[in-house]
C-alpha cells in the first residue's frame, strides 16, 4: 500500500476530509479533528491507544516500524511506517480504530 491509497481509504469513511494545516502536511480530519497524519505519503500517524502504554504494544511488535509520534506521542499516537514489517491490513485497522475514536469524542450532533 502506499500513501495515495491510505489517503483515499482514510477520506472514503463518513464525514472525513482532507486538510493541509502545515504546508506539506496532509492530514485525514473527521470534523474538525484528525485521525490520521499523512506527511509525505511513507508512514501514516493514528492514535494507537488511550494512552502511552496502550500505544506501546506497537512499538514492541514492529521496533523497526512504529515510533511514537512527536509532541502528541505521549497521548497514544505513533507513526507507522508504510512497506515495512507491519501488514496493511494491521495498518487500515489502525486507521479504524484511530477514526473511531476521534468521532466518539465528537459531540454527538457533529458525528457523522
Amino acid at each position: 500500500m502506499n500513501g495515495d491509497e491510505l489517503l483515499s481509504y482514510c477520506l472514503d469513511k463518513p464525514g472525513a476530509w482532507q486538510d493541509e494545516p502545515w504546508e506539506g502536511d496532509i492530514v485525514a480530519k473527521v470534523g474538525d479533528k484528525i485521525f490520521a497524519f499523512l506527511g509525505g505519503g511513507s508512514s501514516v500517524g493514528v492514535k494507537c491507544g488511550n494512552n502511552r502504554d496502550e500505544a506501546d504494544e506497537w512499538l514492541l511488535r514492529y521496533p523497526h516500524d512504529a515510533h511514537v509520534m512527536a509532541y502528541i506521542g505521549r497521548s497514544g499516537w505513533n507513526t507507522l511506517d508504510l512497506g515495512g514489517a507491519i501488514p496493511d491490513d494491521e495498518i487500515l485497522e489502525a486507521v479504524d480504530e484511530s477514526y473511531s475514536t476521534v468521532v466518539s469524542k465528537l459531540a454527538k450532533k457533529r458525528r457523522p
